[in-house]
């Protein structure tokens, strides 16, 4: 992903946590976007090269290029891997 670039997607109200709001990738960093009081909440920082975001229920499903992994928004962090 080229500096600068930003992928996003929004949660559907009624669909767990998060609900409408947008949750966007820019510059390496996780934010949840309120679009009621116009204000951004950083979730996560040092993304490297994100493909694509999307969301079902209170989970984030993030890809990368040399990984992927989820964001629970319920317990506000990043999920643990189980090898």
């Amino acid at each position: 992903m080229m500096a600068g670039s930003r992928l996003s997607c929004i949660g559907i109200i009624g669909d767990g946590c998060g609900g409408g709001r947008e949750f966007i990738i820019e510059d390496g960093v996780l934010y949840a976007h309120n679009p009621e009081l116009e204000e951004n909440i950083i979730l996560l920082r040092d993304i490297e090269m994100p493909k694509a975001i999307s969301k079902k229920g209170c989970i984030l499903y993030v890809e990368c290029e040399n990984d992927s992994f989820e964001f629970d928004l319920s317990a506000m962090s990043k999920v643990p891997k189980i090898n």
